[in-house]
């Protein structure tokens, strides 16, 4: 017996009467900000290229899978058997290019096979807006949407028309502001934020990594401030702190460059 059998059956004895109070009582819906954290910290550790990390939090989504796959086997839903039937059906549907007589050439044409059989196997959508996840971070769902309108052949003439929606938004914005208009400004801050994801997209940029890295460097950048700041933080004007920030930032490229 293999690991995973191991595992399957492990999860099955900490559901079970004589097994773990809190594992008996969890659901899909209390699992559910796991899932999510369990995958983000996958992210994270790709992000990072750690490998030993990576090994860790691959196992804690499949944990994940495993833990749900057993509920629903407990309510006569589904087994984890059936989760990976499924998986391993579709991915045989969609390769037709490899398990069949289809033919392509290039990555770009394997994905266009691949969308026009999960078209197919869709057809009950009536929208091309359809099967956009709910549950997934609203950049992540905009870069979606996004995507799906291009296929439909919604798209801008080239870049610069782009930018001159982003300009536009933001003129839009500062209207908004200027009448001290809370609600419409929240609306064009939207429109901003849309008309970005899109400008990432037509440049293939994955608009939430690319938030990410800027996340994860602006704390980066901050965190070196801290160390180099002789006063409290609260006590420095905003050109002391403009100096501050580029000191680090110096600093940190100094860092980098010995490493």
């Amino acid at each position: 017996m293999g690991y995973l059998e191991k595992l399957v059956d492990l999860i099955g004895v900490l559901r079970s009467e004589n097994g773990c109070p809190w594992d008996r009582e969890q659901t899909h819906a209390t699992l559910r900000p796991n899932m999510l954290e369990e995958a983000y910290e996958a992210v994270d550790a790709i992000n990072d290229g750690d490998m030993k990390h990576l090994k860790e939090e691959l196992g804690d989504v499949l944990l994940q899978v495993i833990l749900h796959s057993q509920i629903a086997k407990e309510e006569g839903a589904f087994d984890i058997e059936d989760v990976a039937k499924g998986l391993h059906d579709k991915i045989i549907h969609r390769h037709p290019h490899v398990f069949g007589d289809v033919k392509v050439n290039t990555p770009e044409e394997a994905l266009l096979s691949w969308d026009k059989i999960k078209k197919e196997e869709k057809s009950h959508r009536k929208s091309a807006m359809d099967g956009v996840s709910k549950a997934q971070s609203a950049l992540m769902s905009a870069q979606k949407i996004s995507k799906k309108a291009v296929k439909c052949g919604f798209e801008w003439p080239d870049e610069d028309s782009l930018y001159d929606c982003i300009k536009s938004e933001f003129k839009e914005f500062k209207e908004a502001a200027d009448a001290k208009d809370k609600e419409h400004m929240e609306e064009e801050m939207g429109d901003i934020l849309f008309a970005v994801v899109n400008l990432a997209r037509w440049n293939k940029i994955d608009a939430e990594q690319a938030l990410i890295k800027a996340n994860h460097k602006f704390m980066t950048r901050f965190r070196k401030m801290e160390e180099l700041a002789v006063k409290p933080l609260e006590n420095y004007s905003f050109e002391e702190f403009d100096n501050l920030w580029k000191n680090a930032k110096l600093a940190l490229t100094k860092q980098n460059t010995n490493c």
